[in-house]
């Protein structure tokens, strides 16, 4: 599908019109007769299109006839196996078109279709790319934060826990971050190149712009590998945790065995079918029970003082 937007007045509203100068297509997962349609308007590269549509396609800057293809990769909540992931966003500038194509929907566009991006105006291009640029990174900070409080919640669920359970589960944030790492490195080499060199004119008022995106990626990537190291020294740290709470849980049923041991061993010499101590006694039983008690007890008090409970 595709939706084609504009703004007049700095509210942005949708039209009809893919040929329209000035105005924003946004394709998300489109079919093949979308992307002929929308080349065919605008005239852009069918395989600038194309090529976004891998779910593998790295972040990259493309120039060809007039036309610039800006790839990035923006972060996604994809399940609950991995929780977070990314997906290559395409940004197509022509003279005319701005063009965005994704695989699917994207939370990064979102505040743009619903007009909450201040100063956002379709016709501006140049800064419409950096405030998507900006997006992203401020995403991933968001995104990073929330990997930040299921550490913690992980953690405090992790220094009684004795299964794998909550390691799976920082497995996965560990994987995210992974996703996240290599994203924000290949988005920065793409900032970098956008800001050294001359492939897409930028304007005196959006070069701060620019700049505060370069220094909201370094400080997003910061973040996930800070975050990434911190997570490898928690599992090591944990999986010997979840390993010395099985050792102790081991202790304590080899000390349960071994007090029931001793009333099972005795009863047992008083089973023998043949002649022993108290058998015609009155009170035999009593005094059975008895011993056992106090075999009971005075081997709680021996595997106390060898602190084994």
């Amino acid at each position: 599908m595709f939706a084609v937007y504009q703004t007049i007045d700095n509210i942005i509203i949708k039209t009809d019109k893919p040929e329209q100068k000035g105005t924003w297509i946004n394709m998300i997962n489109p079919t093949q007769e979308e992307i002929e349609l929308v080349t065919k308007a605008t005239g852009i590269e069918f395989n600038f299109i194309k090529d976004v549509l891998d779910d593998d396609e790295r972040p990259r800057i493309e120039t060809e006839d007039n036309q610039i293809l800006v790839i990035i990769n923006v972060p996604i909540i994809q399940n609950a196996t991995v929780i977070y992931e990314t997906i290559p966003l395409g940004i197509i500038i022509t003279e005319d078109h701005f063009v965005t194509v994704c695989l699917q929907e994207v939370d990064v566009l979102k505040d743009f279709v619903n007009g909450k991006v201040r100063g956002m105006a379709t016709p501006k291009k140049t800064r419409f790319l950096f405030q998507i640029l900006y997006k992203s990174a401020s995403q991933y900070l968001t995104l990073l934060r929330e990997i930040e409080k299921k550490t913690n919640e992980i953690e405090l669920g992790l220094h009684k826990s004795m299964k794998n359970k909550e390691l799976i589960r920082l497995l996965n944030l560990q994987k995210s971050l992974v996703y996240f790492t290599t994203s924000l490195k290949s988005n920065e080499q793409v900032m970098d190149k956008l800001l050294r060199t001359k492939v897409l004119e930028v304007y005196e008022e959006d070069q701060d712009l620019l700049e505060d995106v370069i220094i909201e990626n370094k400080q997003a990537l910061e973040m996930a590998e800070t975050y990434s190291n911190i997570l490898s020294s928690m599992m090591t740290s944990f999986a010997s945790i979840i390993s010395n709470n099985l050792n102790i849980v081991m202790k304590f049923l080899a000390s349960i065995t071994i007090i029931l041991a001793l009333p099972t061993m005795l009863a047992s010499f008083f089973g023998m079918n043949v002649k022993i101590p108290l058998q015609t006694a009155d009170h035999g039983f009593e005094i059975v029970v008895g011993m056992s008690v106090v075999l009971c007890a005075g081997g709680i008090i021996f595997l106390m003082k060898r602190k084994m409970f």
